[in-house]
């Protein structure tokens, strides 16, 4: 599997469907970005590769910049 098909399998995206604009359009990928490694820390720790104390910080640390993302593209509705 070459780099580009490795990087489609591990990090899909999805259409965008809301209303379009530039920012909803950035919260949108940061968002696809955030389930997709949400979805690789919890394999790796069902899978005993990482602690749950592990994965519970990677997950905060992502939640974190995820809603900072939010506040900065979207405001604070």
């Amino acid at each position: 599997m070459s780099t580009p098909d490795k990087d489609k399998f591990f990090n899909p995206n999805s259409r965008f469907r809301g209303e379009f604009t530039p920012q909803n359009l950035a919260f949108d990928a940061n968002l696809q970005e955030f389930t997709n490694r949400i979805s690789i820390i919890c394999a790796l720790e069902t899978g005993g590769r990482i602690s749950p104390n592990e994965a519970y910080q990677q997950i905060k640390e992502l939640w974190e910049k995820l809603d900072e993302s939010k506040q900065n593209l979207l405001g604070d509705d």
